[in-house]
């Protein structure tokens, strides 16, 4: 896989007072890789590794990404190496390997002789047990379970909104990828994280318009959150639909149109498995430590209680395919199911919208356009307004 080149800079501006990472320089010498990142102020710094797959994860505590240039290209033991914001100010780098790797040293250099500050990361190749140790002492020493407090609510997430009187709906808008996690790119460049919370907020604000609805976003802003926890946040919300919004990407580049995924214990088409295997590795891309994730949401989808609200998230895809339909293009068959992990909230209807193929040239364009994102969003204001109104 190519470096993602794409997660340079956060769309929306870097953080108030944040260490600044202006560089990431690779080097080999013998059996170590290293790893430099260049900052214009001292910076905290946590580094632990994960497996399956095998990578080192580097978190750097109010630090924001703005690269002079293309970072060094993976070399050594390094696979493949994805940057950008995690959760609330913290800035993180995912090495891949294929192999156990571990992180041999780890050090700070002040400036000196024109250079700026460092941290230095040398890597090692490793054999299971050292690997095994390395992974066992970053887990006692990494804070306690901070992930584990944010697996309910993450911090970043922006607070629930006032309650509004009378019966308002509450519609939780899930923006896909962000942070870390670029999602799908674009021939141009063009984010998927980006376009997404483009259509996410443009949503939000058309609902507010209607003066009926209680709106909740899962990201607000270019940060990650984990995919479990976006369906708790729903459920948090009490939330009477969840629509998840993505960009799709496809190997030729003439796949093109909008379409609509719910969730089902068997994807309708091999494309839809693939999609939903794809979007299921967004924890995984962000270098999450899955080994303590709770699986009962994951237990409760092939419960009897599950088919009503299943049944009521496929009557909202045949509203979307009807209303966005009006606005953009559709693909063929465009309500399709698979297995999607975000959409496994048992009692809260969902649905998953692909607004488009950022690997088409022509809808690229179309979804870089204010113009286009305004129509989806209408769309699906009108969608969800025809969908409570039954």
């Amino acid at each position: 896989m190519a470096v993602l080149l794409a997660c340079l800079l956060g769309l929306f501006g870097t953080i108030a007072n944040a260490t600044v990472i202006t560089a990431i320089r690779t080097g080999e010498n013998a059996a170590t890789t290293r790893v430099v990142l260049d900052l214009d102020r001292e910076v905290e710094w946590n580094v632990f590794v994960l497996e399956d797959p095998y990578r080192v994860v580097v978190d750097l505590q109010n630090a924001d990404w703005a690269l002079n240039g293309r970072p060094d290209p993976p070399r050594g033991v390094i696979r493949d190496l994805r940057f950008g914001q995690f959760r609330d100010a913290t800035g993180r780098l995912v090495m891949d390997a294929d192999q156990p790797v571990v992180a041999h040293r780890v050090f700070m250099l002040p400036p000196q002789a024109g250079q700026q500050w460092r941290l230095v990361i040398d890597l090692k190749a490793a054999d299971s047990a050292v690997f095994a140790a390395a992974r066992r002492d970053a887990a006692e020493t990494r804070p306690a379970r901070a992930e584990a407090v944010a697996a309910f609510w993450p911090t970043g997430v922006p607070p629930l909104p006032p309650q509004r009187p009378g019966s308002a709906k509450v519609v939780v808008i899930d923006p896909g990828h962000g942070g870390v996690d670029p999602g799908a790119i674009g021939g141009g460049g063009t984010r998927e994280k980006d376009i997404v919370l483009h259509v996410g907020l443009a949503l939000r604000e058309a609902l507010r318009g209607m003066g009926n609805y209680r709106v909740v976003m899962t990201r607000d802003s270019d940060r990650f959150v984990r995919l479990g926890d976006r369906v708790r946040i729903a459920r948090r919300a009490n939330a009477d639909l969840f629509v998840s919004l993505h960009a799709d990407a496809a190997a030729g580049r003439a796949a093109r149109g909008a379409g609509v995924y719910t969730l089902s214990e068997k994807s309708s088409d091999r494309e839809a498995e693939a999609l939903a295997r794809r979007e299921n590795r967004s924890d995984i891309i962000a270098g999450v430590d899955l080994s303590d994730e709770a699986d009962d949401v994951t237990s409760i989808l092939i419960d009897l209680a599950q088919r009503e609200t299943m049944n009521q998230s496929a009557r909202l895809a045949q509203t979307v395919v009807v209303q966005l339909g009006e606005r953009v293009t559709m693909r063929s068959n465009p309500h399709r199911f698979a297995g999607f992990r975000v959409l496994k909230a048992p009692d809260v209807p969902s649905v998953l919208v692909e607004i488009g193929f950022l690997t088409n040239r022509q809808e690229e364009a179309q979804l870089k356009s204010s113009r286009t994102r305004e129509r989806i969003a209408s769309g699906l204001a009108a969608a969800i307004d025809a969908y409570f109104r039954r």
